[in-house]
């Protein structure tokens, strides 16, 4: 009789105790529902500006649409001074229509007006010359212009290769051929007045080429092509930059002097202009 009395004592005091936890749970849970969750930051917002970009790629030489022009939304901060801007010129579209692209622009690009000029009725040629410089043609074939593989906008050597006559009797030759690079880093504006390329190819096999040039590399051209034959050597994109005064010093003095050649002995003359 006592046993049976002390486990249905037991029993109550197991069952109390799992009634109050399951209270105490409960009252957990509907407090965590009525909580409100902790406020978020609020996220920070970048100043932005709009500016005029490339809707698609601009060629060189390429007369500029309104369909090639578009206004894009781009990061205060990062927004060149060069960049043109919706607030300060909102009819940039209309007045840049019609410009010619100096150089190329791709799709997505910020128009800078550094790389457009106003043609004003002139031809695309002198339109994309910079103030002082000239443009000048010339013969050339694909076995004298690095495979045809040069295109506008490429930079070059030119070289002028010339046969003279052996002063070295016992040689064997009655004539030699000497080569000289008398033009360095010199941009190229067309190639068979093609100022980009067409239909996908990779290179223009031409015969004239236009060379940018200063008025007195013009002269020096004008001469070279009088005493011998022309060619081109493709440089790489890399030395767009590199100050070329000294090798241009020393070819225009190669190409100003005459050696003399009296009795077997070469005598260096310089000519006189």
């Amino acid at each position: 009789m006592w046993k049976v009395k002390r486990m249905n004592t037991a029993r109550i005091v197991v069952l109390t105790i799992a009634v109050g936890a399951g209270g105490i749970a409960a009252y957990l849970a509907s407090g965590s529902d009525n909580s409100k969750p902790p406020p978020s930051e609020p996220v920070v917002q970048l100043p932005t500006v709009d500016v005029l970009v490339a809707k698609s790629d601009i060629g060189l030489g390429q007369s500029v649409k309104p369909e090639n022009l578009q206004w894009q939304t781009w990061p205060a901060a990062t927004a060149s001074n060069s960049f043109i801007r919706r607030n300060e010129r909102p009819d940039a579209t209309t007045q840049i229509t019609g410009s010619i692209a100096r150089a190329p622009f791709i799709t997505g690009e910020p128009i800078r007006e550094q790389k457009l000029v106003k043609a004003d009725g002139s031809g695309f040629m002198a339109a994309i010359l910079p103030t002082g410089m000239r443009a000048v043609s010339t013969e050339i074939s694909p076995e004298t212009a690095a495979g045809g593989f040069i295109l506008p906008n490429d930079r070059v050597d030119v070289i002028l290769s010339k046969h003279e006559k052996n002063p070295d009797s016992h040689a064997g030759m009655t004539d030699i051929v000497n080569s000289e690079i008398i033009l360095t880093n010199i941009r190229v504006l067309a190639i068979d007045q093609a100022p980009k390329e067409k239909d996908g190819q990779n290179a223009v096999v031409g015969r004239t080429v236009t060379l940018e040039l200063k008025p007195e590399q013009t002269e020096t051209l004008a001469r070279a092509r009088q005493s011998g034959t022309l060619s081109l050597a493709l440089r790489s994109i890399a030395d767009v930059n590199i100050v070329e005064s000294k090798a241009e010093d020393q070819s225009r003095k190669r190409s100003d002097s005459v050696n003399v050649i009296r009795y077997g002995v070469s005598t260096p003359t310089t000519t006189q202009k």
